[in-house]
């Protein structure tokens, strides 16, 4: 097990309210229960939103590697897909 440290947290009452009641409701058996599995989760939503980033940013690298469309050549191909998928039923 690592090693633990402890640290002092201010919340607001209602959060502390809802960690207490996750305790008193006997799913957690303490408050750093709580607190360890909501820093868990968000280092994981941390991590899903960084990988997210680094896959928009690449999907926009290859889009400025190219071709590049002026405006109305975009457009014109961007409909003649709309009109064929319309026509095709999807």
């Amino acid at each position: 097990m690592s090693k633990l440290e402890r640290i002092t947290v201010t919340m607001p009452e209602e959060m502390a309210a809802l960690m207490r009641s996750a305790v008193e409701s006997g799913k957690y058996a303490t408050a750093s229960e709580v607190v360890r599995e909501a820093m868990r989760d968000w280092a994981e939503f941390q991590s899903r939103r960084e990988a997210a980033r680094d896959h928009l940013r690449a999907l926009i690298d290859e889009g400025l590697k190219g071709p590049l469309l002026d405006g109305p050549t975009a457009m014109a191909e961007l409909l003649a897909r709309v009109e064929k998928a319309a026509a095709s039923g999807g």
